[in-house]
């Protein structure tokens, strides 16, 4: 009697396991109904690109609990189809994975789509007109806030102060440029600020001046700080109106996941992005109102704050949120004449640009971050800069020891042509900004000189030639936040105006592009484990497009997204 037993549980464990390991054996295999695991939701009879190279493209994927249960050929899914399954059948439809925005300042984009708006105006009629509009409705010392202006849209003299005080004599203005690096202020906003014909440049930034001696109203880089920080903060609800507003935008064009760098720049509180983390994204997240996932950086002078931090919650603070590392800068950029070059500037000789952070507190401050296994992210727009942080960052590789650390160089945008490959050599990740050439390439041309603006500036090609890991992204509200956009400029680099490619030898292909705005984004922040592919376990974050073949995608970009999906939830439309 217990041989017979024993045959008989020999028996059903045997078939138990040839159930379990069929699938391994035999993919297309299907179960019986009975053991059968049922997506939530099957995708089917579409293109879709997985970013993925064990399996560059499928027909079908099927989610369960917002994950990818499985992606292939419509006979290997079609067995987890279920009774409560639903059925997206795209008929042919591209899909690709939800791109990630490698470099936002996410609720400074919420907080501008509801200010004055001056992005893309080309004359200072027009600047003056959109200033006096929003004064409608403004009580008597209201802040007038707002920027995106753009001084080379119309011929590249710098706004002043004088151009708007007439009109506003009871209420302080301050509009930032198109960069973030420099901004105007009335005359009322300067004398809150206490800024006379008497106050010394700060350290890393620049009151410009007129022939006279007096402010001219534009400050620079570090300079803002001293306005910044007169301007009343703004409400936790604004700030919170900000996030939902910023997210809705984002997934509407197709951006599932953003890297944000915050509230944070040269002459700004390094508290606004720690106020803004406990204010809004622990409230956006415990009251199940976040759209998109966000991977959050802090400013580097508060690293020992974001350690302990992690040691308390891990890195990994919800699926929506993930603390990514710390921030910093080395320089200012290349429209306000402050990024660092070797070389000065051709239209100011005796300019080579803003160091705008102590170089020796900037290595000090890497070295105890990297030792503590933070990530750590540094902008850096001119060739020295670039260089500096190169040197810098082999300098604590080599004290702090091997790991996988990912140093990350923000915009990368002019490097001397020896540059590319040190990216590569010492795993630097080059998170770049494909729209901003679209600003930048004729001031470029003018500010460095043809030759000089041509053989260093935005080298992504140089840059993946070189096997360096490069993540792309927008710096919204810098540039809008448009991944198909930003794909299109990275292959064809053509300004609005110019029949040609600027520096033709630098366009990418399309696979290097998409990968650039999914995995390599992914990877760039830790967060290739969950995201930037639709691959088996990870999130189900995807986007489907309006274009009926890979072929059809290839020779017609789309300007839009058809739907948006997180979680395996349609978000967008």
């Amino acid at each position: 009697m217990a041989n017979t037993v024993l045959v008989l549980i020999s028996v059903v464990a045997a078939a138990f396991l040839a159930i379990i390991l069929a699938p391994l054996r035999y993919p297309e295999w299907i179960p019986p109904r009975w053991f059968r695991i049922s997506a939530d939701m099957v995708v089917m009879n579409a293109t879709i690109y997985t970013s993925d190279p064990s399996l560059p493209f499928a027909q079908a994927m099927a989610v369960r609990d917002g994950r990818i249960l499985r992606v292939g050929s419509y006979s290997s899914i079609k067995g987890l189809i279920g009774h409560g399954t639903s059925q997206l059948n795209l008929n042919g439809k591209v899909v690709v994975p939800g791109f990630i925005d490698s470099h936002v300042h996410l609720l400074f984009g919420g907080l501008q789509m509801a200010q004055v708006l001056l992005r893309g105006i080309k004359s200072r009629e027009e600047f003056v007109r959109l200033v006096q509009e929003a004064l409608r409705g403004k009580d008597v010392g209201e802040w007038i806030l707002g920027g995106q202006w753009n001084n080379d849209n119309w011929g590249g003299d710098l706004p002043l102060s004088s151009w708007i005080d007439s009109i506003t004599p009871d209420n302080p203005v301050w509009l930032s440029r198109t960069d973030g690096h420099m901004g105007l202020a009335n005359s009322l906003a300067l004398k809150i600020a206490g800024i006379s014909n008497r106050t010394s440049d700060p350290v890393g930034g620049t009151i410009m001046k007129n022939l006279d001696g007096d402010p001219s109203g534009l400050l620079v880089d570090s300079a803002m700080k001293l306005v910044l920080a007169v301007i009343p903060e703004v409400s936790v609800k604004e700030r919170r109106d900000a996030l939902l507003r910023a997210s809705k935008y984002a997934v509407s064009r197709g951006v599932t996941t953003v890297v944000d760098m915050g509230r944070f720049f040269p002459g700004a509180s390094v508290h606004h992005v720690w106020h803004d983390f406990s204010d809004v994204y622990q409230w956006a997240d415990s009251s199940g109102k976040m759209l998109i996932r966000v991977c959050l950086f802090f400013p580097l002078q508060t690293w020992s704050r974001l350690v302990d931090l992690i040691q308390g919650k891990g890195k990994v603070f919800s699926k929506w949120m993930h603390f990514g590392g710390v921030k910093a800068f080395a320089d200012g950029s290349l429209g306000s004449n402050s990024a660092l070059f070797y070389e000065a500037y051709d239209n100011d000789p005796h300019n080579y640009g803003l160091q705008v952070t102590d170089m020796i507190w900037l290595q000090n401050a890497t070295m105890h971050a990297d030792k503590c296994r933070l990530q750590v992210a540094i902008h850096a727009i001119g060739d020295k800069a670039n260089d500096i942080l190169l040197d810098m960052y082999s300098n604590v590789a080599s004290y702090n020891g091997l790991r996988d650390r990912r140093f990350r160089i923000e915009h990368c945008q002019h490097l001397v042509p020896e540059s590319p490959k040190r990216f590569g050599k010492q795993l630097v990740i080059a998170s770049v900004q494909p729209d901003h050439l679209l600003d930048d390439a004729e001031p470029a041309e003018k500010k460095l000189g043809i030759v000089r603006a041509q053989s260093g500036s935005y080298l992504f090609k140089s840059l993946f030639d070189s096997n360096a890991t490069v993540a792309f992204g927008s710096d919204w509200p810098v540039a809008d936040i448009n991944p198909l956009g930003a794909i299109r400029t990275a292959i064809h680099r053509v300004p609005p105006g110019w029949e040609n490619a600027w520096i033709p030898s630098e366009r990418t292909t399309l696979d290097e592009a998409m990968k650039a705005s999914t995995i390599s984004a992914a990877y760039a922040a830790f967060l290739d484990k969950d995201l930037g592919s639709l691959s088996k376990a990870k999130y189900a974050d995807f986007v489907v497009l309006p274009a009926n073949s890979w072929d059809e995608f290839l020779e017609n970009l789309p300007d839009i997204v058809l739907a948006t999906y997180v979680n395996g939830n349609q978000v967008y439309p």
